[in-house]
């Protein structure tokens, strides 16, 4: 079940939009069958079973961003040590790139590792960045293939020195791809990048390079930490929690939300047109009114 915070439009939508929200919906149950399947095996990247039900160009979002939850719950769920989720997590996030990919998706947001992830266990911790480290090295070469570009988005203290190294090489071997750019969120807080956005601009008021009066929205969005990233359009949060977390909040301010009931191990393509689909059925407004 998908569940909601905004109403869906009452505008009239393309007769294939219209069609294809409505077998999304008839079709939960089987994406929800395909869900309680067991994960694909973290080297491999599953595709979304049956035939996908296609979205018009104009109607997919430029920019998703997605919270990878709910990997400690599926693992003690079966009896495992919450690691395993940590790594069934793997293919999934793969299964959403090669979906956004299909969809033609521009910019992706994954949620790794947040600034408030730092307070688990020593040992979650240590693997947590250790498993990173190496999902960037093995999956560098399929992501550059595929035409994925990466970047990183978080801070750099206390971040593990090889996870650094991981992340750079990645980003300077896929440059210049341009089919998707896949942000990889690690030691990320949406509070810390404002906080440190923030502590810039006012070193540059302080220096005389900018004056008060000419601080902009816009203006301030360029001390982000990825200043070109888009703002948001639609955010996704399986695992059946309704929050941000803390999770890009100056980019999703116009973003539609969308949570789904599944935990993120068993997170599938199907998953994710669903979550489109009722993204194309939304009526964004932007704070104004329909003429």
């Amino acid at each position: 079940m998908t569940r909601v915070n905004s109403r869906s439009s009452d505008r009239p939508r393309p007769a294939d939009v219209s069609t294809a929200a409505a077998d999304a919906t008839a079709g939960s149950t089987a994406a929800a069958t395909t869900a309680a399947e067991p994960a694909a095996d973290p080297g491999t990247s599953a595709a979304p079973a049956g035939s996908p039900v296609p979205v018009p160009a104009e109607f997919v979002p430029r920019h998703i961003a997605v919270v990878m939850d709910g990997n400690g719950r599926w693992a003690q769920q079966r009896g495992l040590e919450r690691t395993e989720g940590h790594r069934r997590g793997e293919a999934a996030l793969m299964r959403i790139v090669d979906e956004c990919l299909d969809l033609g998706v521009d910019y992706l947001s994954a949620y790794a590792f947040s600034t408030e992830n730092w307070r688990r266990s020593a040992q979650e911790v240590r693997f947590l960045m250790g498993f990173n480290r190496e999902v960037l090295r093995r999956r560098r070469d399929e992501l550059d293939r595929k035409g994925v570009r990466v970047r990183w988005v978080g801070r750099r203290p206390r971040l593990w020195r090889s996870v650094i190294s991981e992340l750079c090489r990645a980003e300077e071997q896929t440059k210049d791809n341009t089919r998707l750019t896949l942000a990889m969120c690690l030691n990320y807080g949406g509070r810390a990048e404002i906080t440190d956005a923030a502590r810039a601009l006012a070193e540059d008021v302080r220096a005389g390079d900018l004056r008060p009066a000419d601080i902009t929205q816009d203006v301030f969005a360029r001390y982000l930490a990825e200043p070109d990233m888009p703002d948001v359009d639609l955010f996704l949060r399986p695992s059946g929690e309704m929050r941000t977390s803390n999770f890009l909040p100056w980019q999703s301010v116009y973003a539609e939300m969308v949570y789904q009931d599944v935990l993120f191990p068993d997170y599938t393509g199907a998953h994710l047109r669903e979550a489109v689909l009722e993204f194309a059925r939304r009526d964004r407004r932007f704070g104004g009114v329909e003429k």
